[in-house]
């Protein structure tokens, strides 16, 4: 199964163990859900639901990684079992909080995760079914998991990697923050060094869709070549990062490291050092 689906494709599918997820980020992301959504569509909160939140973003980054057990209880909560067909949809062509959803449950060990090609725009376009006001479903069991099963590096291991240039870093902020120009929202511009800058942004189309699998696997390939093969990806805070590695599990390839403390961990942490280039 592709990890992207399209609008129209999901306007084909049955609805026999679908679970449609909105994660639509914002101070306005709950009303915006409760005026209107994709008919059936359980929201999701990106600080409450698919991180837990730190008080020093020094240590984990502003997105930390719920803990293990914590998320099992939100999948339960959305009723979500290990035969769902989960998709998911954001406002921002995954590069918000879909993809974060995504790397998660299939970081749970669950098979039928996708997203949403072009978010809730494209699906209004396609004639998609919406609703408003609250939906209404039942928990499923408890599925018990003891640790994530997608790779994940820390600090300290994208560190050492790049001492040892034995692991190729991607920085998919957008290249002002990375060239240290600007930082709208960490407190210090710049990047970690050693790390390369391969916008997310550029795995999409001028409409905001998906790049095809096969441009995104000779892009992906060309840029990496004589490269260290290990990846690690990271963005601002562990959230966007999930973008890039869900265009390259759509390539085909296998799916890289998350550094989910990202930036937001690196330029806050004591002695690290950070490269500007301006």
């Amino acid at each position: 199964m592709f990890p992207i689906i399209s609008p129209k494709q999901l306007k084909e599918l049955s609805p026999e163990n679908l679970i449609i997820l909105d994660v639509r980020t914002g101070k306005d992301s709950y009303q915006n859900y409760l005026n209107k959504h994709l008919k059936e569509a359980r929201f999701v909160d990106l600080d409450k639901d698919l991180a837990e939140i730190v008080e020093d973003a020094a240590y984990g980054g502003r997105h930390p990684l719920s803990k293990i057990q914590k998320f099992s209880e939100t999948v339960s909560y959305l009723g979500i079992s290990e035969d769902s067909h989960v998709i998911i949809y954001d406002d921002k062509n995954g590069a918000n909080a879909a993809a974060r959803a995504w790397w998660m449950l299939k970081s749970f060990n669950l098979e039928n995760v996708q997203v949403l090609d072009g978010g809730i725009q494209a699906a209004e376009k396609e004639g998609l079914e919406f609703s408003s006001g609250k939906e209404t479903f039942e928990k499923s069991e408890i599925i018990i998991k003891e640790h994530w099963f997608l790779p994940v590096s820390s600090l300290e291991d994208v560190e050492n990697e790049l001492i040892n240039e034995s692991t190729t870093v991607i920085d998919v902020r957008d290249s002002y923050r990375y060239k240290g120009e600007s930082e709208p929202i960490d407190l210090v511009a710049g990047h970690i060094p050693g790390a390369i800058n391969i916008p997310f942004s550029e795995n999409l189309d001028k409409n905001g869709n998906f790049l095809k699998p096969e441009f995104l696997k000779e892009k992906y390939s060309k840029l990496l070549e004589n490269k260290p093969e290990k990846l690690i990806i990271h963005c601002g805070s562990g959230v966007t990062a999930c973008h890039t590695i869900l265009a390259l599990a759509y390539a085909g390839f296998e799916i890289p490291n998350l550094y989910v403390g990202s930036w937001s961990e690196w330029s806050r942490r004591e002695g690290k050092e950070i490269v500007k280039e301006i």
